[in-house]
């Protein structure tokens, strides 16, 4: 999640755009119309490739994740893709509240059905194959607890709470993400699918919150010093409501009821784990 994660290196999305490209340049495109120029965009599987790839990458994180914590593996080598980078860290947790163990298992398989969504519709459109990108457990989550305040050597796999406040760091970025990209998606079809994952996206960071306000005071204390540190990385764009002693937040939403959105550089700036980032 830090600069140690390359799932969003902009270099890899910027080769998935153009091998998109040449892809349907191949079979006779006429025009292409850059992403992100303020522009009326018609529908066109090309404006929305790069929300494809950038959604992509976030579930190849979520599920290489969960799959670790709850079974110790990752995806399997079918998702994988041509070339696709290593994973670094991130084992089995022992769990020891079963209903746990058995949620995390369901968000597993979750993510494991969206990478496998995601990778054919960019096949279907773009006519490539994508591949899992770098990912890091170890150093990346020890640098973003040490922001929050959460001490060196923050290990998301150590136990079943830590596994909770890991989850609770990037789910809510995901919700935010995917909203965020709403509006840079042409294709109808597209939109709703992308609606349908951000609702399952947000019954995830949902429930994490429940049970991380349920765990009492220090938790709550833990994830709070994690949403102040989200908010620093994304430069205020984003001002979270957390959970806090007496004051529980379950829907991490603005004053009409609806999910923050994030823009591709505030996502950027969190895996990063510094400002500047940009696509």
């Amino acid at each position: 999640m830090l600069e140690h994660l390359a799932l969003l290196n902009r270099r890899h999305m910027l080769r998935a755009t153009m091998a998109g490209a040449v892809a349907v340049g191949a079979a006779g495109c006429a025009r292409i119309v850059p992403q992100g120029l303020g522009l009326a965009l018609t529908p066109s599987f090309l404006t929305d490739a790069p929300v494809l790839n950038f959604a992509l990458n976030l579930e190849y994180l979520e599920a290489e994740y969960y799959l670790r914590g709850v079974n110790g593996i990752g995806l399997a080598d079918e998702l994988l893709g041509p070339k696709p980078a290593g994973v670094t860290g991130g084992r089995q947790v022992t769990f020891r509240t079963p209903y746990i163990r058995e949620f995390m298992a369901e968000i597993a398989n979750d993510e494991n059905n969206h990478v496998t969504y995601i990778r054919r519709a960019i096949k279907g459109k773009l006519l490539v194959e994508m591949s899992r990108p770098a990912i890091d457990f170890t150093s990346a989550f020890a640098a973003v607890g040490e922001l929050a305040g959460l001490g060196s050597g923050f290990d998301p796999f150590a136990d079943e709470e830590s596994f909770l406040l890991g989850a609770f760091l990037f789910e809510d970025v995901g919700v935010s993400a995917y909203t965020g990209a709403a509006k840079r998606i042409s294709s109808d079809m597209e939109l709703a699918d992308a609606a349908g994952i951000l609702a399952v996206e947000a019954y995830h960071a949902g429930m994490i919150r429940a049970q991380i306000a349920e765990m009492g005071p220090a938790m709550i204390d833990k994830a709070h010093a994690i949403t102040k540190a989200r908010d620093t990385l994304d430069g205020d764009a984003v001002a979270e409501a957390p959970t806090t002693p007496g004051r529980l937040c379950i829907s991490n939403t603005d004053a009409d009821g609806r999910a923050f959105p994030r823009r591709v550089k505030e996502v950027l700036n969190i895996a990063y784990g510094t400002h500047g980032k940009d696509v």
